[in-house]
């Protein structure tokens, strides 16, 4: 259904706009309480702030823990899909968080990759048939004080090998 719509919307509208406002616009993402505030236009960086509020406040008074992962979770992956288009396979293939103190206001995150990142990632994939790509970030205030860490492992690969890959495990059963 997104990737119906996003076609659509890319005659009237940019990609780093789709990303944006599609982000927070789906239900999916808006329950996070994650809100994506910049976008670059080549889609290599982006912004979230998490808000405090009466829908992620916890028993404590702080951000809930899975307000601030969760609102982290999908980004990373579908930026690289994006940067990346058609010829890759993208997952998240794991994911850590490392709480360092509570977040009792807004925590922001950013998300960002090189030209010399994609193009590792474009040789590893080319010379391997994929690679799996391990991001860290942190979510601080404005005074960029550490509130989390969180590691993403994501996985990519060239669309023939991935397919091959699953045929043969298939067969392998």
């Amino acid at each position: 259904m997104y990737r119906t719509l996003n076609k659509l919307l890319k005659t009237f509208f940019t990609d780093a706009q789709i990303y944006k406002h599609g982000f927070n616009w789906s239900p999916m993402y808006r329950r996070s309480t994650g809100k994506i505030i910049e976008v670059s236009n080549d889609l290599h960086y982006v912004k979230v702030k998490i808000p405090i509020s009466i829908k992620n406040r916890n028993y404590v008074g702080s951000i809930f823990g899975g307000s601030l992962f969760s609102a982290t979770d999908p980004i990373y992956m579908i930026q690289l899909m994006n940067i990346l288009k058609e010829d890759y396979i993208v997952w998240d293939k794991d994911a850590s968080i490392k709480y360092k103190r509570p977040a009792k206001e807004n925590v922001y995150a950013e998300f960002s990759f090189s030209q010399d990142e994609i193009n590792e990632i474009k040789s590893q994939v080319a010379n391997n048939g994929e690679f799996n790509l391990v991001k860290t970030l942190n979510l601080v205030n404005k005074q960029n004080v550490v509130f989390a860490e969180i590691s993403k492992t994501i996985y990519i690969a060239n669309k023939t090998f991935f397919k091959e890959k699953q045929n043969l495990k298939v067969s392998n059963k």
